[in-house]
């Protein structure tokens, strides 16, 4: 019995091992040209981005700033390459388009600038200037 549950044990372990391979890809389809097209969504995700806690984010927003501290400090290791892509082109919008706006999302998420260090130089090589 007791070969039984270590073998359950050891199984459940490597299922939440596997599962955390990636974040969830529930949002991959979003479509993220809608939003920045949108003024009105524009405006829902970056409160929700800047806000203090994740009340009044929609589901997808309270996904995106429970992952993205991980995503900084990692390199976007469990992003996929749609998450990857996606990221990139919100990214790319926001700093052609709203300088404003990541000025306040860099000092939420990158108030000591070591991300932006950190990144920096990739950026340069796909032609956004953080």
């Amino acid at each position: 019995m007791n070969r039984v549950l270590a073998l359950c044990v050891l199984l459940a372990t490597v299922a939440v091992v596997l599962a955390e391979d990636t974040y969830t890809t529930k949002w991959d389809n979003i479509n993220v040209d809608e939003i920045l097209s949108n003024e009105r969504l524009r405006k829902v995700y970056l409160e929700c981005l800047l806000a203090d806690d994740d009340k009044g984010c929609a589901e997808e927003g309270k996904a995106l700033r429970s992952a993205l501290p991980d995503a900084l400090a990692t390199e976007c290791k469990k992003c996929t390459e749609k998450q990857k892509e996606k990221s990139e082109k919100v990214i790319r919008w926001i700093i052609d388009n709203n300088v404003d706006a990541w000025k306040k999302l860099k000092a939420k998420w990158d108030p000591t600038g070591e991300y932006t260090k950190k990144y920096e130089e990739e950026a340069r090589k796909r032609g956004i200037n953080v």
